[in-house]
Formats: structure tokens, sequence, C-alpha cells
């Protein structure tokens, strides 16, 4: 037996690892399990390239508690250990294992899945556990050793009898972290950090029923049965997720059911997949799915998956996902993220951006196939999934250079259309007479009903934009296409929306015009409101309601945050009410010779135009509701 002292630069580093190295405590048990897993890769590629001269069979990973002697055993049929080995491995911090069985067989091993870069991992056991035993024995013909240690850094070091290759590691759970004994919390963190690592991993028993074969010895309980009852090893994970296979071997079925085992709770299918599969420059791979999406930007995140080597690290993949992807769900598996040595974050890394950068572009690549190989579908699903690319449209430069090719723009009347293909629709229709193309749109069908009809009547298409982001992205687009502009049916009188050579005559004198104008203020006195007087067609509505274009917009790019003018986003609401003065109610109120008559004629005329727009509320409604029952007394 042998004893000394942890050969660490620091005197002691169990206090700093309880403290600094390690944010989350819980997570020495995919430490451990990890390292499990890795003594077991790292057997099979010895074996394959014919370096370990065993067999290597059908190894897996246990977890066990031992609730009345306080410990929990990990237990591994990999690689074991010499005694040479602890000494080195575990004596020795500052070698990482895995990192020198990469450097020494990288040619061979590059595919094998060792995770590597974690030589402390080993330790983090001792934010958990009293004292800490490793049991092992290497495949190597050499007896086993056995490790003791009690986050001191004095440890023995002594022979062991045990026959099995592989290592045992027994932590004594510390007092205050008793919660690790207790079966829902380890059974909890390995459904969390190892659900899905590349070796089975046994967690108790459980009981299955199974065809009896004819003859066969069987409980008395089970005699009279066509099945009887065994127990069987309780593996709690998947060691080959879908994501570890190619795209050929997968149906959609699978994709589904691989949704379903990420998110156990989701009711909703997923409405499509992309597959990332690539080995240079960088190694990644993984499968993200468009969820159903709500307007809501914010509640959609943290739903993708980020694993190394089929080690869960986080759901906060900032950085390497784009951030307009961050509201899909699904999984990344890469090597090569650079992350700190207790894998909780991200570390700043050329690498990690041009991950983000392939990721938008096999998106982008995606979406431009499912729209060409089945524009239909596409189009079902496009109220969907557009806030994620018009997000990505604002966002990533990349994305938008690639987008105009499926980026949909829906018409009140479900006709769906790429931008190119609207202006080829409505540049005969919908140039003004400045050479302007006038895109008009609503956000909402039902309260811009009465625009839209006056616009259809027209001609004029009329899209339906109505996601929260939208007037930014408008914005851009018509940064970035000359002559075009976008403006929303309720902005203006039709007539003005879209300026033609015709002019219609006011049947009204410009004396007349300034009069009615005076009178017209003089009775409203809501300042949210200017007059505008237009001579319109005499059927036209008398009075209207409109909400100029560019300050509703910049008030909107305000409330949603970056763009828009600052502080715009406060301002009180503006309308233009439009007085159509060839309407014979401008000429009844112009003419009225009672004052308390031609108050009411503005008044109500007034209210039935908010009421257009659903701004009539409160008071007002009251006022409005009372004089219309005096009205038809």
């Amino acid at each position: 037996m042998t004893t000394g002292k942890i050969n660490v630069s620091v005197e002691n580093i169990f206090p700093l690892i309880k403290k600094f190295l390690y944010s989350d405590h819980e997570i020495f048990l995919r430490e451990l399990v990890s390292n499990a897993t890795d003594a077991t890769l790292k057997l099979k590629h010895l074996t394959n390239i014919g370096e370990a001269k065993v067999e290597y069979g059908n190894p897996i990973i246990e977890v066990k508690i031992d609730k009345e002697g306080k410990k929990l055993h990990i237990i591994d049929q990999g690689l074991g250990m010499t005694s040479e080995e602890v000494e080195k491995y575990i004596n020795q911090v500052a070698f990482s294992g895995a990192e020198e069985f990469l450097e020494k067989y990288k040619d061979s091993a590059k595919d094998s899945g060792i995770i590597g870069h974690f030589g402390l991992g080993f330790y983090s056991a001792f934010m958990v556990a009293e004292k800490v035993e490793i049991i092992t024995k290497s495949f190597k013909d050499e007896p086993g050793a056995h490790w003791t240690c009690d986050g001191s850094p004095e440890f023995t070091l002594e022979p062991s009898d045990k026959t099995s290759r592989g290592t045992e590691i027994i932590l004594h759970i510390a007092e205050d972290s008793l919660e690790f004994l207790e079966e829902g919390k380890i059974a909890g963190l390995l459904e969390k950090y190892n659900k899905f690592m590349p070796v089975p991993i046994k967690f108790g028993t459980r009981t299955e029923k199974i065809e009896q074969k004819k003859g066969e010895e069987v409980a008395p309980e089970d005699k009279d049965e066509t099945f009887k009852t065994v127990e069987v090893d309780n593996i709690i994970n998947n060691p080959n997720p879908a994501w570890t296979k190619q795209p050929t071997e997968l149906s959609d079925e699978d994709y589904k059911s691989f949704y379903r085992e990420l998110y156990p709770n989701q009711f909703e299918e997923p409405l499509f997949n992309i597959h990332l599969n690539v080995d240079y420059p960088f190694n990644l791979t993984g499968i993200l799915y468009f969820p159903k999406m709500t307007g809501d930007l914010q509640i959609q995140k943290d739903k993708i998956q980020l694993y190394q080597n089929q080690v869960y690290v986080t759901d906060n993949v900032e950085g390497i996902v784009p951030e307009f992807l961050t509201m899909l769900k699904g999984v990344i598996d890469s090597p090569d993220i650079p992350l700190n040595v207790s894998r909780s974050y991200l570390q700043a890394d050329g690498a990690v951006k041009k991950i983000s950068n392939y990721i938008t572009k096999k998106v982008a690549d995606k979406l431009k196939f499912l729209f060409n190989e089945n524009r239909e579908d596409f189009e079902q699903k496009w109220n969907d999934i557009k806030i994620v690319l018009e997000y990505g449209m604002l966002s990533e430069p990349k994305f938008y250079e690639k987008a105009g090719a499926f980026t949909l723009y829906p018409t009140v009347d479900n006709k769906y259309f790429t931008l190119d293909e609207l202006k080829e629709k409505i540049k005969d229709n919908q140039t003004d007479k400045d050479g302007k193309l006038v895109v008009l749109y609503a956000s909402n069908k039902d309260a811009q009903h009465s625009y839209i009809a006056e616009a259809q009547t027209k001609g004029y298409e009329v899209l339906i934009l109505d996601s929260p982001i939208i007037s930014h992205l408008i914005q851009k687009l018509e940064a970035d296409n000359e002559n075009l502009t976008f403006t929303r049916v309720d902005s203006d009188h039709i007539n003005n929306l879209i300026k033609k050579d015709e002019e219609t005559i006011s049947k009204l004198s410009d004396e007349e015009k300034e009069k009615l104008k005076t009178e017209l203020e003089s009775v409203i006195s809501d300042k949210k409101y200017s007059v505008q007087l237009e001579a319109l067609d005499s059927q036209s509505a008398p009075f209207s309601i409109t909400q100029p274009e560019f300050l509703r917009r910049m008030k909107e790019m305000s409330q949603t945050g970056g763009g828009g003018m600052f502080g715009m986003g406060n301002m009180p609401e503006m309308y233009n009410l439009v007085v159509n003065t060839n309407h014979e109610l401008a000429s009844s109120i112009l003419n009225s010779s009672d004052k308390s008559h031609q108050e009411a004629l503005v008044k109500q005329a007034l209210d039935l135009a908010k009421l257009s727009q659903n701004l009539l509320k409160g008071e007002e409604l009251t006022a409005f509701v009372k004089r219309s029952f005096e009205l038809i007394k």
C-alpha cells in the first residue's frame, strides 16, 4: 500500500472545486458517467485496432444507490486502470487521460466519440462526497488497484482483489448532499444529462412480461399464463439517438418519434425538421425542428439542447445557434464547441461563429428545398413559421440574402406571393403617378375590413402582414428595393394611397371648404384628430378615420425595439379625420343654421367613423348610443 499527496499546484484543490469550478453540484454525476463512457469507448477503440486483446462484449455502465451505507456507486466495464495509471491520472491532476489518449491515437480515434478535455471531471465528486474510492482493474493482465481519498490532498493506494475488468467509483455522500441518495433525484439527473449517452446505463431493474416457451420452469403465479414476469435491467438511456444516424436511415416517423422523445410533454407535431451533418471544417451533427409558433418572440427560447459527444451540456445555445433560430427545438452535438472546464458556458471562439453561419446556411437551404418541393404544403405552414423567418431576415444578413427565394407575402384572400411575384402581379395597377410601386397591406382583416373592401373594389391586392416585427421588416425591404413602398390600407383615403393623375372636382368652393373646416374644428375638441378635407366620390363615406403610415410605423418600431425614432413609442396615437366634401352630409353641416343641430351632426358622424375603427369606448360610446336612440324616436 502506498500513501502520498495528490500532485496539484494548489495545496488543496477540493475547496476550490466545491466553490469555483462547478457552479452546479449536480453535474458530478454527468462527469463521472462521462468518464465511465470514455473508458468504455476507449476500450472499444483499442479492441477495434487490435491493441487490446480482450473481448469487448456488450458493456454497460451501472449507477447504484446504497441508501443505508450512504454510498453512490458508478460502475463501468471499460478500460480500467493499473496502479501506475491511477497514480498518473488521478493523483497528477495536470494530466487529462482523455487528452493524452487522443494525442496518441488522434488519427484513428477521431470518430470514436471520446470526450476529452475534462481531466478535472473526476474531482467534481468531492462536491457531494466526503470520501471517494476507486476500485479498478485494467484490461491489461495486471492486479487491480484501490484508491481512497477523503477530500484532503492525502490519498491511499493499495492492491485490490477485483477480478472483472473496469472501474467502480464509490462516493460516500456528505451530510449536506444526502438528496443524491434519493432514487428520484438520481433518475432525474440521469434523464437530464445522460439520456443519449453512447453506452447503455443501468439504473435498477424493472419487471417485464415475456412470452413463455413450452416446458419452461416458471414461478407459480405465472403457471397458467402465456406470459411470464421477468426482471430486466432498467436501461435509462437511448445510446443511438436519431441525430447520430444518417438522414437516409431515418423516415418521417423516426424524426417525429425522436421529437416526442425529446419533448414528452409536447402534444403538437413539429412542422418539419432539418438534419445537420457536417465534418469539415468542424464536426457537428443535430436535428432542428420547426414547432408551431405563436406571435410571441420570447416564450419559445431555450428549447434546443446542446450535447458534446452525446453528453448533455446546456439548453442555452446563444452564440452557437443564430438568435432567430433559438425559437426552434431540437439537438445540436459537436465535440468542437469550446466550453469552459465545467462545460457550463461557451468560450468565445472563431469556430463558434463558423458553426452559427453554417447552421444559418443549412436552414436557408432546407427552407428553399421545401418551398420548391411542395409549395402548397409550404404555404399552409407559412403562418406557423413566418415569425422565425422574418426575425432571421432582420437579424442575419446571410439569411436575408437567401430568404427572398422562399419568403411569402399572403393576401387577405389567402393567395401567397414571393416579393418578385408580387411586384409582377401589381405593377400595372398599383404604380402611382411618380412611378412608385405601392404594396397595400392590412394588419387585421376584421378591424380594417372597410378599407380592404374599398381597395379591392379598385382591383388592388391587399397583403395581410400581422407579425409584431413587420414594421421593421418592411422598412428594410423598402430600403433594399428602389421605388417600392408599403402602405397600410387605413393610412389614408383609398384615392390617396396610390395617387393617380385623375382628380375629382370638389362641389364646395375654397371659401366654403375653409368655413367647413373651421366649423368642424370648433366641434371636435379631441386634439388626436386632425381634419383633412378631400373631394371624393359622392358615394364614399362622409367621415373616415386614417392613421398616417409614417407616424404609426415609427411608433410601432419604437415599441418593438431596434428602430424608429427615440421616444416615439410613448407618443399618443394621431389620426386624420378625412371629410368628403362631395358628400351631402358635408353640405348639411356647412348650411345648418341651427348650431346645436350642426354639432349633433358632426358628433354623430365622427362617432360613426370612430365606431368603424373600434375607437369608440367608455363614456363616448355611452353618449353615442344615447344620442342614436334619440334620433330614432
